[in-house]
């Protein structure tokens, strides 16, 4: 079942939609359920997952002792 769902947006952005969807040959209600339905799937915990490389860096530092001193240090090194 199709129901009216009535959106108020800038006209400007109405333009820009319509040409869009012209431009790929579909009306904007198509491209608004579209972006609904991914709306749908994006909450899934794939999607919420942590990246791979983010993964194999958390607790890395751990163990380890680093303070304000050391990173001056290592910024003078850096810098000199």
């Amino acid at each position: 079942m199709q129901s009216k769902l009535t959106l108020r947006l800038d006209d400007e952005l109405i333009r820009k939609a319509k040409d869009y969807g012209r431009r790929r040959r579909k009306s904007v209600s198509q491209m608004v359920a579209e972006y609904f339905r991914a709306l749908d799937t994006t909450g899934s915990a794939e999607a919420d997952a942590t990246p791979p490389l983010t993964s194999s860096l958390c607790g890395l530092l751990n163990d380890v002792k680093v303070d304000e001193a050391d990173y001056r240090a290592r910024l003078e090194d850096k810098y000199s």
